[in-house]
């Protein structure tokens, strides 16, 4: 069921928008019997679509049978109850129940199933009344129960098929303490998580390896990109939404010779749930953290555009619009004719036309990331003891060296550094040298 509110235009007309909720659907394992849409001036605030609107759908049931009905919009637990009132029998999601489902199904690491759980837990508490029974025994059993949906491993408050993996409503004001005694806990875990990352990164940082993180809309080929520059990564690649929750990061080599550390990260979409970014916060933080982003553009969608746009505000959303980005138009491999390709080379001045799965372009987006690594880097004049050996090694690695002398006290470098490797110089600067 899609919407589409005639004064807030959004790049996207309902059909389009409907055709990525039915790949959703078929992800979450249902199966498409049909479809429709509504323009309105406002969102109803009982039933979010007209009471015309609902009383069409109650005849499509009476024909088609239908046991569940997924909008392409967030609803309130209100509209939820309401409309589900008027389809005695049909199960009501939204489309964040339906992405928080098909997380459900894809988690497999213990942080992806906690992050994924929390997020279900937040959605599910203010439509604990309407929806759910016996939470308190799986709960108090040790957290979310698990179940095992048609494509594997469930997480969170159960997996029982799209949009009823949670629990229910007996006891109620137990089950609300429960929830809240869980939600607690997961975000106590999910904090140690972020702050074990953090310290991986520190380490990271240390060894003064730059690190690059892969963006883009979901199924844009960030994770076949991965796996071709680094034939040790091994990340899942389907043709499907959101194949891959959790980041990898690999040590690759620039054409230079210098090792940068790649990030695969989880896939964006438009409309993305608050909660998911949210719970999502220790994992995103790979992206805050890079030196560059490369992102990833499927030149073969329709709405490749507003795909890349939705990309951009969620990188808003996380404070990393501003950081050092270089855009990879994908699957060349895909168009007959590569004239088709011009208006988005005009959209995106400077992108890269390349294939990760032939692997065509990827050296010229190996040199890009080389030049944008060095533009970004500070011109610094440094004497380094011969007790920091260690030092001079960094800086030829990470670094670009366009002088070097050796004397009696040490070593003299003039050259560039990434500006996360200033503090450890800092000290060695000579006069003038340093920071911008």
């Amino acid at each position: 069921m899609g919407v589409e509110l005639k004064h807030e235009p959004s790049g996207w007309d309902a059909e389009e928008s409907l055709e990525e909720l039915a790949q959703l659907s078929v992800t979450a394992n249902l199966a498409i019997v049909g479809q429709t849409f509504q323009r309105i001036e406002r969102v109803d605030p009982a039933t979010y679509i007209g009471r015309g609107k609902l009383e069409e759908i109650q005849t499509y049931h009476a024909d088609l049978q239908f046991d569940v009905l997924v909008f392409d919009e967030a609803l309130s637990p209100r509209q939820q109850r309401n409309i589900e009132e008027a389809l005695q029998g049909v199960r009501v999601l939204d489309r964040t129940a339906l992405i928080l489902d098909i997380f459900a199904q894809h988690a497999r690491t213990r942080e992806a199933t906690m992050q994924v759980e929390l997020a279900q837990y937040e959605y599910l508490l203010p439509r604990l009344t309407h929806q759910w029974a016996h939470l308190s025994r799986q709960v108090a059993a040790g957290g979310g129960r698990r179940g095992r949906g048609a494509q594997g491993a469930g997480t969170g408050p159960g997996s029982l098929g799209a949009g009823l993996r949670g629990p229910g409503e007996t006891q109620l004001e137990t089950d609300r303490r429960e929830i809240k005694r869980r939600i607690a806990q997961l975000r106590e875990g999910l904090e140690d998580v972020r702050r074990q990352r953090s310290l991986h990164r520190a380490q990271r940082r240390k060894t003064g390896i730059p690190t690059v993180a892969l963006v883009g809309y979901t199924n844009a080929g960030k994770s076949t990109l991965l796996n071709t520059l680094s034939s040790k990564a091994n990340v899942l690649t389907a043709d499907q939404l959101f194949a891959t929750l959790d980041p990898t990061t690999r040590r690759i080599t620039l054409p230079s010779g210098k090792p940068v550390l790649l990030t695969d990260t989880v896939g964006f979409i438009k409309k993305l749930p608050t909660a998911l970014v949210a719970a999502f916060r220790a994992t995103l933080e790979e992206i805050t953290e890079a030196d560059v982003l490369i992102h990833v553009i499927d030149i073969t969608h329709p709405k490749a555009v507003e795909q890349s746009m939705a990309v951009e505000s969620t990188l808003a959303e996380l404070n990393a619009a501003d950081k050092p980005t270089i855009v990879a138009l994908n699957k060349v491999d895909r168009v007959s004719d590569h004239a088709e390709i011009a208006p988005l080379l005009e959209e995106f001045p400077g992108a890269l036309v390349i294939s990760a799965a032939k692997g065509s372009g990827l050296e010229a987006l190996m040199l890009r990331v080389e030049d944008v690594l060095l533009e970004h880097m500070i011109p610094v004049k440094v004497k380094l003891p011969y007790r920091a050996a260690d030092l001079v090694a960094i800086f030829h690695t990470e670094g670009s060296v366009e002088w070097e002398e050796h004397s009696e006290e040490g070593t003299m470098i003039s050259g560039y550094l990434p500006e996360r490797l200033l503090d450890s110089f800092e000290e060695y600067f000579i006069s003038g040298s340093g920071r911008k």
